[in-house]
């Protein structure tokens, strides 16, 4: 692993950690002040609405990891494309995820900021992964 993937690879642990945390103030320590998650549920979701609903304690994460399976770097962006799950709960009920995880990042002085976040469901049913093609 080079140098800057293991930037990026630091950076993506710290967004996880964040996340887990359930400490809207260390997410935003990771994110850009435009960050975006992309859902399949919702599709764009603003930064301001995901840590509303983490601070008032409607959503939270119990468990969050990542592994990479893509890195590209352009300058000052970069792009994290990996596999990650986690569980936590929503509204009350609890929740899982197994996600293809792509995250955009900029360079903001010497740290690399999470500018987007983009999920889609691993959907195993009927057929292999890519990978197995």
């Amino acid at each position: 692993m080079t140098a800057l993937e293991q930037e990026l690879d630091a950076a993506e642990q710290a967004f996880n950690d964040a996340m887990i945390s359930n400490d809207v103030d260390r997410i935003r320590a990771c994110i850009t002040e435009d960050w975006c998650l992309i859902t399949p549920e919702r599709g764009p979701v603003p930064a301001a609405d995901i840590l509303s609903v983490i601070a008032s304690g409607v959503l939270g994460h119990d468990t969050m990891t990542k592994r990479s399976h893509l890195m590209r770097v352009w300058g000052d962006v970069a792009v994290v494309v990996g596999r990650g799950t986690n569980t936590g709960w929503f509204r009350g009920a609890p929740i899982s995820a197994d996600e293809w995880v792509c995250d955009i990042y900029r360079r903001v002085g010497n740290n690399w900021k999470c500018e987007l976040t983009q999920l889609t469901p691993v959907n195993m049913a009927g057929g292999s992964p890519a990978s197995d093609v």
